[in-house]
C-alpha cells in the first residue's frame, strides 16, 4: 500500500492495513509537525515580513518536524544514524528550542525572537495532532514588541476585522475569506441588515433537515453581480452549535435551491432529492 495512505488513517487503521513503520512515523511525526508549524505558523509570520529575495532563512523553532523525525526513526530502531548525524540534529534541536528564524553569514549570524504567545486549535479532519492558528479575540501570533497576527480558524486578516468590523470595511475588501471572516465576526443577521442585502429567495434545506436556505443579492459596493447563499452547516461544531456560513454564488441563479446544488455541481431539482448532505 502506498505510503501516502497512512496520511488518511489513524496510527491503528495504518496498522491493521499494514504499512510500515517509516510511513507511519513520517505521516504521524513529520507531516502533523510541518502542517502545523511550517506550514501554518511560519507561513503566516511570513505574511508580515518584507520579500527577502535572495537571502535563505533558517526557521528555527519551526524546523522542528527535521529534527523530530530523525529523533522518531533512530528511537523506533526504524534507522541508524552516526556519531556525527546524533551531533548535527542536536544541534538542530537546540536551535529549534532557542531561538525564532535565524541567518547564517561568514562572520555573524543573526538570530530573530521565537514568539511570547501562539494559539491554536485542533486542526479540522486532522488525524495526527494537526494544529492551525486562531484566536477570536486577540492575535494569534505574539511577539513581544507588541506586533503579531490575526488568524481565525487558519486565515490571516487585517487587525480590522477582529477589531473594528464594519459593512462599509467589508464592502472594500476584495479577499473572499477575509471577508467572510469579517461577516461573521459582526453575525450574518446584523450584517445583512446593515449592508442593505435584499432577500432574493428562501426556501428549507431539502439536504439539511430543519435548516434554511436564503439566497441574497450582494451590496452595489461590492462592484459585482453574484449573489449570496446563506446556508446552516450540515455538521455540529465542536462546542455542538451549527456554524451558519455565506457562499457567493453566480448572479445568473434565482433560488436559493438552485444556488445549494450549483455548490455541490447539481442542478437544484437533484440537490431537492438529497436525503442528507454534509
Amino acid at each position: 500500500m502506498a505510503p501516502y495512505a497512512a496520511a488518511e488513517m489513524t496510527i491503528q487503521e495504518s496498522l491493521d492495513a499494514g504499512i510500515g513503520p517509516r510511513a507511519m512515523i513520517r505521516t504521524a511525526v513529520q507531516n502533523s509537525l510541518r502542517t502545523s508549524l511550517f506550514d501554518g505558523i511560519a507561513a503566516t509570520i511570513r505574511t508580515k515580513m518584507r520579500p527577502l529575495n535572495g537571502v535563505v532563512a533558517w526557521y528555527g523553532q519551526h524546523e522542528a518536524h527535521r529534527v523530530a523525525i530523525c529523533d522518531a526513526l533512530w528511537r523506533c530502531g526504524v534507522a541508524r544514524a552516526s556519531a556525527s548525524d546524533h551531533a548535527t540534529v542536536d544541534i538542530q534541536a537546540t536551535l529549534a528550542t532557542s531561538t525564532g528564524w535565524w541567518w547564517p553569514f561568514d562572520d555573524v549570524c543573526v538570530l530573530a525572537e521565537r514568539p511570547i504567545a501562539i494559539h491554536t486549535e485542533p486542526t479540522p479532519a486532522g488525524l495526527h495532532g494537526e494544529r492551525r492558528l486562531h484566536h477570536p479575540d486577540r492575535r494569534a501570533v505574539e511577539f513581544v514588541d507588541g506586533t503579531g497576527v490575526h488568524v481565525v480558524h487558519g486565515t490571516v486578516v487585517p487587525d480590522w476585522v477582529i477589531d473594528d468590523p464594519s459593512p462599509e470595511k467589508i464592502a472594500r475588501e476584495r479577499n473572499v475569506e477575509v471577508r467572510r471572516t469579517a461577516i461573521e465576526r459582526i453575525g450574518w443577521d446584523t450584517y445583512i441588515d446593515a449592508a442593505g442585502l435584499r432577500l432574493v429567495d428562501q426556501s428549507p434545506d431539502p439536504g439539511n433537515p430543519g435548516g434554511a436556505l436564503q439566497l441574497y443579492s450582494t451590496p452595489p459596493e461590492w462592484r459585482t453581480n453574484e449573489k449570496i447563499l446563506l446556508a446552516v452547516n450540515g455538521s455540529r461544531e465542536r462546542d455542538g452549535h451549527r456554524r451558519r456560513y455565506g457562499l457567493q454564488i453566480p448572479g445568473w441563479i434565482s433560488t436559493a435551491v438552485d444556488a445549494a446544488g450549483w455548490t455541490y455541481g447539481l442542478r437544484g431539482a437533484d440537490y431537492a432529492g438529497l436525503l442528507r448532505r454534509t
